[in-house]
């Protein structure tokens, strides 16, 4: 390595492939010649090695003859052993000089040993293929971390590196953080949210990782994959770029569209009993019933039992092959799921009890197929057809509140020529039963229709005991006359009156966010006491309700012998008319692109009127507000002695005693205050 006061040769990074010529411009030439007449030695030395042909070693020779694990960031530590898991080999290769791919793109499964080939990569390009180099990670955070926690002890614990890689000095320019200098080459880590790092310079190799973490823009420029392989036009054939990550939702998955365009390999194992070779599916994995302990995989060719023990056979005689043709031949995919983990690393058995624990939550469901198959997951955006929204109608029995609803939220749609109501009881996990639709004729600017939505307010329903409620809490969009809204609702007041805008995207871990206070003074000072809006990711809700309402309901003979619905189930009365259902299902979940190209889902409506839908989204998010979402067993257990019945029973998770039961009278429920321990309602509280 040269010292920081050197001057740097502008071909110290350059080489010759095999049958390549030497194209230096005399400037650069004359500056090479000055460095001699400077004394420079070691820039010399650095520039003579950049010059010689890549050694015919590939990168997993290199990582089994160089690479040490360290107890740093190693389950493993010691000498790194491709043998480990076989299926790497010809993913690293791959990445070596001599093989003839230039798009590497690797869909994989979570612990299966992706990140230390892509680390051998940086090692093999340090020692043996020096050149500039950029590695990607999704945020510069992120590349902070990863290199102190991977790239640092691959560096020390191997000695090739360390006589190459200075260690990182406040005042040595050439190597920190983010940026390691060697003999003929650099490697520059930054974020995908970092346009200036993907636009820093000219690249060779690029490794991308986890690249469906990655922005959909880097700071308003652009897709940061396109950014980053645009650092490698200069290199032409001789480039490399490697793409990584763990898949997320379909039609949004960076990795699995690069994997769909290319040729699709699949790594195939023997059976050890037929011999026939096939790819490891989650089908033929099959265990008993509440035993996750007795799984294992069954060949498709004889159907036999394949015990987990011969896994480590069955990969060492696996191969690679090619399902599909690629339109490139230089772009090459593989994909692998964690039925390949090597022994120690992830059971059959663990794959099996983390699958059947993700059973009844999408969330987790979704993390399942993510890390476990390494797929993409496939949103529940498809609405169900309405004419079997219609047969399921049902009668509450004369009663306007069937037993089970617990508390009443109304979701408010604000038309120009009306405005439309929809009333909703809400009971345990979110079961709901429309009790009310209400079209109020004269729109927002007929002050005899705010009169009537106020009337509402204090109107009751009836529940199946006797009980009366009250409108717990009213969700009303803010899309059309904003104005007249927010003057509505600052005159009624906000405990039970939540003004909203709906956001586009999805925000599964905050649905809702707010109270933001969209009133001020001249001088631009927000007022507390004035009117307070709600945002809220509509698109979350709307997938959640059309999960919801494609929930199976129990038969006749399941019911008498006690199956009770499923949580979230939707009830809709027999009173309701089938304008309203198909406005119910109007929208559809589509994946579409910008005009920058970027793919995202959007709920798009397949139909003029949507009414019912929007409603809906409304009254859900007025119940979240409310704090449903987050009440304790306490809570329901108050909610239920107000009301005068008793549900369907979880066990209690507080110490708190339930209230002792009253008599049925009316309640106004208000948003609930945090309370270190149980959670009580304003309106359950004395």
């Amino acid at each position: 390595m040269s010292d920081s006061t050197s001057k740097p040769s502008p071909i110290s990074g350059s080489r010759l492939d095999e049958g390549e010529e030497l194209d230096l411009t005399g400037d650069q030439l004359t500056d090479g010649l000055d460095l001699e007449f400077d004394g420079s030695e070691d820039i010399l030395r650095s520039w003579r090695k950049g010059m010689r042909p890549d050694l015919d070693l590939t990168v997993s020779e290199w990582a089994d003859q160089h690479r040490w694990l360290s107890s740093r960031g190693a389950a493993e530590p010691g000498r790194y052993r491709t043998a480990r898991a076989p299926y790497l080999r010809e993913i690293m290769d791959a990445l070596s000089p001599r093989h003839p791919a230039q798009r590497i793109s690797f869909m994989k499964a979570a612990q299966v040993g992706a990140t230390e080939a892509g680390n051998n990569w940086i090692g093999f390009v340090i020692h043996h293929a020096p050149g500039p180099m950029l590695a990607v990670l999704p945020s510069l955070e992120l590349a902070k971390r990863t290199s102190r926690g991977r790239l640092d002890p691959l560096i020390a614990d191997s000695a090739a590196l360390r006589e190459r890689v200075n260690p990182a000095r406040s005042r040595d320019a050439g190597n920190s953080m983010l940026s390691k200098e060697f003999p003929g080459g650099i490697l520059v880590l930054t974020g995908a949210n970092s346009a200036t790092g993907l636009r820093s310079m000219p690249a060779r190799y690029i490794f991308l990782d986890e690249v469906d973490a990655y922005p959909a823009s880097a700071d308003e420029e652009g897709d940061p994959v396109t950014l980053a392989e645009a650092r490698t036009t200069t290199f032409s054939h001789r480039r490399k770029v490697f793409m990584v990550s763990t898949p997320t939702i379909r039609g949004l998955s960076r990795i699995e569209r690069e994997f769909e365009a290319s040729d699709k390999r699949r790594y195939f194992v023997p059976c050890p009993h037929c011999g026939v070779m096939q790819w490891l599916q989650f089908e033929r994995l099959r265990w008993d019933k509440g035993r996750p302990d007795t799984a294992a995989y069954h060949c498709e060719g004889c159907e036999r039992s394949i015990a987990e023990h011969h896994k480590t056979q069955m990969l060492e005689r696996g191969e690679w092959r090619a399902t599909a043709v690629s339109a490139d031949p230089h772009s090459i995919g593989f994909h692998i799921s964690a039925l390949y983990s090597p022994l120690g690393w992830k059971s059959w058995a663990q794959i099996a009890r983390e699958w059947l624990a993700a059973q009844g939550s999408e969330a987790m469901l979704r993390v399942a197929r993510n890390t476990l198959l390494g797929e993409t997951w496939v949103e529940s955006g498809e609405a169900p057809e309405w004419q079997r929204l219609a047969e399921r109608r049902e009668s509450y029995g004369g009663a306007q509140i069937p037993f089970g609803g617990l508390f009443l939220t109304a979701g408010v749609d604000v038309q120009k020529d009306r405005i439309e109501v929809d009333v909703w009881a809400w009971g345990r996990g979110l079961e709901s039963w429309l009790v009310d639709h209400i079209v109020i004729a004269g729109g927002p600017d007929d002050p005899a229709c705010w009169d009537k939505l106020t009337a509402l307010l204090g109107h009751t329903w009836t529940c199946a005991n006797g009980a009366v409620m009250l409108i717990g809490k009213l969700a009303i969009d803010t899309g059309y006359e904003a104005p007249a809204v927010y003057a509505w609702a600052r005159k009624q007041g906000f405990d039970q009156v939540a003004p909203i805008k709906g956001l586009e995207g999805f925000n599964r871990a905050t649905p809702v966010s707010g109270p933001t206070f969209v009133d001020a003074t001249i001088g631009g000072k927000r007022l507390r006491r004035g009117a307070r809006l709600w945002s809220v990711a509509t698109a979350t809700f709307k997938t959640e309700t059309y999960r919801f309402l494609r929930l199976e309901r129990p038969s006749d003979e399941d019911r008498a012998l006690g199956m009770l619905d499923a949580p979230g189930t939707v009830h809709l009365p027999d009173w309701i008319d089938t304008e309203w259902l198909k406005q119910l299902v109007a929208e559809q979940l589509v994946t579409v692109r910008n005009k920058r190209g970027y793919a995202h889902p959007e709920w798009q409506k397949m139909r003029e009127r949507n009414e019912a839908l929007d409603a809906r989204v409304y009254a859900r998010a007025a119940a979240w507000i409310m704090g449903a979402d987050r009440w304790d067993e306490a809570t329901w257990r108050r909610l239920e002695a107000q009301v005068g019945v008793e549900t369907r029973l979880a066990p209690l998770v507080t110490t708190t005693e339930p209230a002792a039961p009253t008599q049925p009278k009316a309640g106004t429920p208000t948003t609930p205050r945090r309370k270190r321990r149980a959670y009580t309602p304003n309106f359950m509280r004395d």
